[in-house]
């Protein structure tokens, strides 16, 4: 079995005298399709914050393929290979999506913010541009402003701009999160639908989409880990339907 490409060891993270984090220990295989859920208040993003380096844990280390990045900030992390899409919209308003992904693109091939003339004479910025587009559903809107696409299709942008980043790990902090019903299909067969080399950690109240996407599950109560495993076996476990899925997933 390979090694994974994520490792987290006994991760602890306290605010004074409260424990926000408490030994948890997460694995990511490479390619992985892993979700991390529990109530709110569990400490799922206080994890995410520790594993992109917003946080420096209190005790515990964090490894990204063998190499240790406890220590690192959190664009030191990016330029290694793990990178998040936000909970909470963040784009630039004024821009296209296209002007948008070709601005991440050539910062990620070392172009600075020259994409401008990158998009123009670089015909591999293009190229990705287009793919990008094409794979996120955007190319229909690709020339008007993010300010004015529809929430679902923000969101499709957030996360075409994180793979754009070529990650090695993606951590994917609710994709669904306020999208409207009728926008919410595209998204799910989208992240269904992510590369296959790309290892995923997704954060999600979305029950459906949870279990439809995740082939392993790590379920967080008062910031320690309650259980791991395969969706059938989580579904199945009474302490996980006691604290926080009812009985909806028999």
């Amino acid at each position: 079995m390979s090694a994974p490409v994520l490792q987290a060891t006994n991760l602890v993270m306290r605010f004074g005298g409260i424990t926000a984090t408490n030994q948890v220990s997460l694995s990511l295989a490479r390619g992985a399709r892993h979700a991390l859920i529990g109530p709110n208040g569990a400490g799922k993003t206080t994890l995410i914050n520790l594993l992109t380096g917003v946080l420096q844990p209190t005790e515990g280390r964090i490894h990204l393929d063998g190499q240790d990045i406890t220590e690192l900030a959190p664009h030191q992390r990016v330029k290694r290979g793990m990178v998040r899409t936000f909970q909470i919209n963040q784009l630039f308003d004024s821009l296209t999506p296209l002007q948008t992904l070709a601005l991440t693109v050539s910062q990620q091939r070392g172009l600075g913010s020259r994409w401008w003339q990158a998009l123009g004479r670089q015909t591999a910025v293009a190229e990705r541009c287009e793919q990008l587009l094409e794979q996120f559903h955007l190319t229909e809107v690709m020339n008007q402003e993010t300010r004015l696409l529809p929430y679902g299709k923000r969101r499709l942008l957030e996360i075409a701009i994180a793979l754009a980043c070529e990650p090695r790990v993606l951590l994917l902090d609710e994709p669904v999160a306020g999208v409207p019903a009728g926008e919410r299909e595209e998204l799910l067969q989208t992240v269904a639908a992510l590369p296959a080399d790309v290892s995923v950690l997704l954060i999600e109240h979305d029950m459906d989409l949870v279990f439809s996407f995740a082939k392993r599950m790590t379920v967080l109560v008062n910031g320690a880990v309650l259980t791991e495993g395969d969706p059938k076996a989580i579904a199945n476990d009474p302490r996980v339907k006691a604290v926080y899925l009812g009985q909806g997933h028999d």
